[in-house]
């Protein structure tokens, strides 16, 4: 027991070292899209809702894309375990390949959102900015693509640093970009919402080419690998990242599904419930970035440790991210459910919203340790190469359980937004259990029957 706990307290400084500058780049991240919002608020209802509605389109589909590619961080992480770094450069050439290939049916599929827009009948005056602005927006996804490679590649060998810089200096260029684009300062012509379109595409190129650089820099002191390695597209390389890679974005995109298709149904209730829901959703994407970071520190920590072949690492890696997500989450859980009055009013100053907001963050309060159960357990199973199991999870978890429940609770038994935050909470308390047990699983399979408990 002594050993164990000996073996614990050498794991905690690692997984934070890597876990912090993660979690803290997570919510540089959530922030770009706050402060465009916020950032067109002058220019209109119109332009906002024109700008929330590119943007709720475009998410989904882009961060589906950058989920492709979240198999670099098992195959770069159980290289670099190994200490192969030549096989590590391997996977980040053929990353960029799939960033490549991905960007022109990405481009296509949102291009094709415009003339749907005009089918479905979308307000003449939203769809006027909505259609500059999504232009704007599509340049930004080959940045994105190769930014997300940049950056599975160096976390994965423990470059972590640079990501966290990139991202939160982006927002800075994304604030002075909007100010001089959107507002037309510094001699160049007002743009209006497009502007904001053009100031993210540029603030995405100013992250890839930060993490390219902190690529080259890493080069120079490793070897110069890249240069002498073959950069012609490895086939079985690329298979084995899509086979890791799709079920990762499907998983993506079968929660951004149902948590729009849960505003879908929020939004036939009053005007009330609707802003509560979307409070809600804001401040519990907030509390998810930070388990979200954790989850690729524990992706990594593990990938490293099956490339060592250190079994009894893996383990200790995953209880120790799990641990940190637990006790963020749980502090989380516990700031909603003593404080969701508090936290409402950040928001709306309407008594009505308040109330109900504050109801729905304390059903929230319930599902916040489960949460970080259920994101943690998907980076350490990711880590192990198993991306299938998580996907599934979720998609029984969310649509054969949670939606159905909370259509029910919403519209039969009348209990409105807080029936679907209740179904909503009871299909995650169920991926987060289940996830957890699949990770328990997992380590028992991997160790002898005295190390199968987690280190205390």
């Amino acid at each position: 027991m002594q050993l164990r706990l000996a073996e614990f307290r050498r794991e905690l400084r690692p997984m934070w070292g890597l876990a912090w500058p993660l979690a803290v780049a997570e919510l540089g991240w959530m922030a770009q899209g706050l402060i465009d919002l916020i950032m067109a608020g002058p220019l209109g209802a119109a332009a906002i809702g024109a700008g929330s509605l590119a943007n709720m389109l475009f998410y989904p589909i882009a961060i589906c894309g950058t989920g492709v590619l979240l198999g670099m961080d098992t195959l770069v992480a159980q290289s670099h375990g190994a200490e192969d770094p030549r096989d590590c450069r391997k996977t980040l050439v053929n990353g960029v390949w799939v960033s490549l290939g991905l960007t022109p049916p990405l481009i296509a599929i949102m291009l094709g959102l415009i003339p749907l827009m005009r089918a479905l009948g979308t307000n003449p005056h939203v769809l006027v900015q909505f259609e500059p602005y999504l232009r704007a927006l599509i340049w930004s996804i080959l940045p994105l693509l190769l930014y997300s490679a940049f950056r599975r590649y160096l976390q994965a060998v423990d470059i972590v640093k640079p990501v966290t810089f990139s991202l939160l200096s982006a927002n800075v260029v994304n604030v002075v970009g909007n100010w001089v684009l959107m507002y037309g300062h510094w001699g160049a012509h007002a743009m209006g919402l497009e502007g904001s379109g053009w100031s993210t595409a540029i603030a995405r190129l100013y992250m890839a080419a930060v993490l390219f650089v902190a690529l080259i820099w890493h080069e120079r002191a490793t070897g110069r690998l890249l240069i002498q390695i073959s950069w012609r597209p490895h086939w079985d390389r690329i298979r084995r990242l899509i086979l890791l890679g799709v079920p990762a974005a499907g998983q993506i995109g079968i929660e951004g599904g149902l948590f729009a298709v849960v505003t879908v149904l929020v939004a036939k209730l009053d005007e009330a419930s609707l802003a509560a829901h979307s409070i809600t959703v804001n401040v519990v994407s907030t509390t998810f970035m930070v388990p979200l970071g954790i989850s690729s520190a524990a992706a990594v920590r593990v990938g490293q440790a099956v490339g060592r072949k250190d079994l009894r690492g893996v383990a200790l890696s995953g209880w120790t991210a799990v641990l940190f997500g637990a006790l963020f989450m749980g502090s989380a859980g516990l700031a909603l459910g003593f404080l969701p009055r508090w936290i409402v009013r950040v928001f709306s100053a309407d008594p009505a919203v308040i109330s109900s907001g504050a109801v729905l963050l304390q059903i929230a309060a319930l599902f916040q340790l489960f949460d970080g159960f259920q994101v943690v357990s998907t980076g350490a199973l990711r880590g192990l190469g198993d991306t299938r199991t998580p996907m599934l999870a979720h998609l029984a978890g969310y649509w054969v359980v949670g939606l159905p429940i909370s259509y029910v609770l919403c519209f039969h038994f009348g209990w409105g937004a807080r029936g679907i935050w209740t179904g909503l909470s009871i299909a995650l308390i169920l991926i987060g259990a289940s996830l957890l047990l699949v990770w328990r699983g997992r380590v028992r399979s991997l160790l002898p029957i005295q190390e199968h408990a987690p280190p205390v």
